[in-house]
């Protein structure tokens, strides 16, 4: 009996997102043309009013109109920042919905990443274990991102969507609203490396538990049978808290209305026309993505690799609809263990990749930095771009899988390059549509990286009968 209502459940929570997803839009289309059109009218006009000024202080020789130019534009930013702020408020009861959810699902990440990283190490048994399935993981790891950074570097000089822009290089110091450091050994290192296992919990910075994990799992099993306890102990707390992510998911259709009610409510589907080409494009070089990852992935498992996708349809969907493959992590690592893949693996690979194996942000990172540089007709050699890529491809490691955490590395790389970071301002409004695109896809590449190192370790079983 338990065998036949339990995939209805399931394909109901799928059915409800989705249906929470267009009642969002249409609710959102709504409140844009209604409640909130006043704001979205006057930051219209504020914004060509920014252009206008933009351009006669590109023209203009007099110094004294320069200055009075300046102070116009200051005041019309802070007029900006009172509308953005008020039109916030407004739809602030649906952003609270999804907010509140992603919240309740970064209680549960450290803890569920620590306790299975846990067991999956000590399972694993000995340090020998653990090196070699590390090695094939970060093999699979390396060559996934530097294909995504790859592909998006090739695409967007195929498409150049920035070409049309043609813009002037804005003032060095235009300040575009991302606390961001320059690219910094010592910055990176201290991101890897924890001072403190506690406040890498309480900030879920998810590459220093990784860290602590692995020393604690390996440690754990060298102990012997005192060891066992602790590994029975983490199990049992790992079940628990995966207990508990099924109570979250519940809530996870809510979430997603709020979601898109209040993106749309604020951004209106006149967004879509404005960045249509570079919107068609990116989404386009996604598409290509996960079938170059499934093709990859195909190689090692083979034809089970289509079971896969359509198994994870449901992270997937979460990851697309919240914008955050950590709201997904724990219904990913579920569902991985139905689709055949020993639990011990799971629990060491797919942590490991929210960290090392964000295949969506990397693409879009070195997309979204060649079209900046278009847009300011800017001409990066081939050579230039290959290191621009090998840069992104080490500040990019334990990036957060939320949203806005792959500007904040974009930021940073354009001021190794000399390219003007206020360029970011031309991606923030159409970010949250970017981001729900590149969230999906991280989901993707970490379901086949973990598949595929499942199969290398003979450890891929026959997947559960579920819908």
């Amino acid at each position: 009996m338990e065998t036949t209502s339990t995939p209805p459940k399931k394909s109901r929570l799928t059915l409800y997102i989705i249906i929470a997803l267009v009642v969002g839009i249409g609710l959102g289309f709504a409140l844009n043309k209604s409640y909130v059109a006043d704001e979205n009218k006057k930051l219209e006009a504020i914004e060509v009013n920014i252009q206008e000024i933009q351009h006669q202080l590109s023209q203009t020789k007099d110094s004294l109109a320069s200055v009075q130019l300046e102070q116009q534009k200051k005041s019309i930013l802070k007029e900006r920042g009172a509308i953005i702020s008020a039109r916030d408020k407004k739809v602030e009861p649906f952003s609270i919905l999804a907010d509140i959810f992603l919240r309740l699902i970064k209680m549960i990440v450290a803890p569920l990443v620590f306790t299975t990283l846990v067991v999956g190490v000590a399972k694993l048994g000995d340090i020998n274990s653990v090196g070699r399935i590390g090695g094939k993981t970060l093999l699979w790891f390396i060559g996934a991102s530097l294909t995504s950074l790859l592909l998006g570097m090739i695409l967007v000089n195929i498409f150049q969507p920035g070409i049309a822009m043609k813009l002037p290089v804005p003032d060095a110091g235009t300040d575009i609203g991302l606390s961001h450091n320059g690219l910094s050994l010592k910055e990176f290192l201290y991101h890897v490396f924890p001072a403190s296992v506690v406040e890498a919990m309480a900030k879920n910075e998810i590459l220093q538990i990784v860290v602590f994990s692995l020393f604690f799992g390996v440690a754990t099993a060298a102990i012997g049978e005192q060891g066992k306890i602790v590994i029975k102990a983490m199990d049992a707390i790992a079940h628990v808290i995966l207990k508990v992510t099924g109570y979250v998911m519940n809530f996870a259709p809510v979430a997603v209305f709020g979601a898109m009610t209040a993106i749309i409510a604020k951004q209106g589907l006149g967004i879509l026309k404005t960045y249509s080409i570079f919107i068609t494009e990116f989404y386009s070089g996604l598409l290509i993505l996960w079938i170059v990852l499934a093709l990859a992935g195909s190689v090692i498992i083979g034809k089970r690799v289509i079971a896969l996708l359509r198994t994870m349809k449901e992270p997937i969907l979460l990851a697309f609809s919240t914008s955050s493959s950590e709201a997904a992590f724990p219904k990913t690592m579920e569902l991985l263990q139905k689709f055949g893949c020993k639990d011990k693996i799971v629990s060491f690979v797919l942590p490991l990749g929210y960290s090392f194996n964000l295949d969506g942000s990397m693409m879009y990172m070195t997309f979204a930095s060649l079209f900046i540089a278009q847009s300011y007709g800017i001409h990066l050699p081939v050579a230039t771009q290959i290191s621009m890529l090998l840069v992104l491809m080490l500040t990019s490691k334990g990036i957060a899988g939320v949203p806005r955490a792959s500007l904040v590395v974009i930021a940073g790389t354009l001021a190794t390059f000399n390219i003007p970071e206020a360029g970011l301002a031309l991606l923030l409004g159409i970010d949250p549509l970017l981001d729900m695109g590149r969230s999906a896809t991280n989901v993707v590449g970490n379901s086949v990286a973990t598949a595929v190192v499942s199969k290398w370790e003979n450890s891929l079983g026959e997947a559960e009968k579920v819908i």
